[in-house]
């Protein structure tokens, strides 16, 4: 199945001169857990709220005059939109990350995938095939 149809397209995304405390605003109102920062909509780099718990808050730092380019990732790992689910478990073990926003062949940005997504995925192929199990059950 292509990654297209397991992504979220809604992502939330900034500029890499987006004030941290406006990112940090807008994953609480957007209940996300990340940002993508992009440059002419193709993804530079990814800003987690880990980034700004251990970079800013973690160092003691005063978020004033911080931006997303000063904590970003840049080593940023994505994922073609028509590669599959077991590319993309791939990348994210190899590269040990949680997030990989999904590119089309033109290196835009057209959607995100997180562990959580694919957790719930399996989650539902898990529960599906119990349910076939069951039905093929004799009666104890």
């Amino acid at each position: 199945m292509p990654i297209e149809n397991l992504a979220r397209s809604d992502v939330v995304t900034a500029t890499t001169d987006t004030e941290v405390q406006e990112l940090a605003t807008a994953m609480a109102d957007e209940s996300v857990g990340s940002i993508v920062i992009c440059k002419d909509s193709k993804p530079v780099g990814i800003v987690t709220d880990r980034d700004l718990t251990l970079q800013v808050i973690g160092d003691g730092e005063h978020p004033d005059g911080i931006t997303a380019e000063d904590v970003m990732s840049t080593d940023l790992c994505t994922v073609d939109h028509d590669d599959g689910f077991y590319r993309a478990t791939e990348l994210m073990s190899e590269h040990a990350v949680r997030r990989l926003p999904t590119v089309g062949s033109d290196g835009q940005l057209s959607g995100i995938i997180t562990v959580d997504d694919l957790n719930e995925l399996l989650a539902d192929e898990h529960q599906q095939l119990a349910e076939v199990v069951q039905a093929q059950r004799p009666p104890y």
